[in-house]
């Protein structure tokens, strides 16, 4: 059941960006974004083309997250997933959540050769947290 273990345990991070978060509101990237926002998480919205997202400062790049940010839940096409990845590691963010479609092969071993807790099996966080739809 290490893939429950892992889920819990990104679930666990005091901080989490969304990576790919979106103004648009039938996008996953804002769907997630309000997911953690229904489940009272600290969440920061990632975006280079906006200011802000459902209310929350939103930064350019995950090289801009402030140092207490521990997990990315990345909404990107795996082309991005890649570039997401390498700066998540040179930030030191210890779990990262691909969301579906977002996963790609060279990001997830990235990931697990520089032992972060890495869910890309096709898990999606708005059915492991039941999201609504609310706000």
């Amino acid at each position: 059941m290490k893939h429950r273990e892992d889920i819990a345990r990104f679930l666990q991070a005091k901080k989490i960006a969304v990576v790919g978060a979106s103004t648009q509101r039938n996008k996953f990237g804002n769907k997630v974004l309000r997911c953690y926002m229904e489940h009272n998480y600290d969440v920061i919205p990632v975006n280079p083309g906006e200011d802000e997202i459902e209310g929350l400062p939103c930064v350019a790049s995950v090289a801009e997250l402030p140092p207490e940010v521990e997990a990315l839940s990345i909404i990107t096409p795996p082309s991005v997933t890649l570039e997401v990845v390498k700066q998540a590691i040179s930030k030191g963010i210890k779990h990262v959540w691909m969301q579906p479609g977002a996963e790609g092969a060279e990001a997830v071993a990235l990931c697990l050769q520089n032992d972060i807790n890495t869910i890309a099996d096709g898990s999606c966080l708005l059915v492991e947290l039941n999201f609504s739809g609310g706000h």
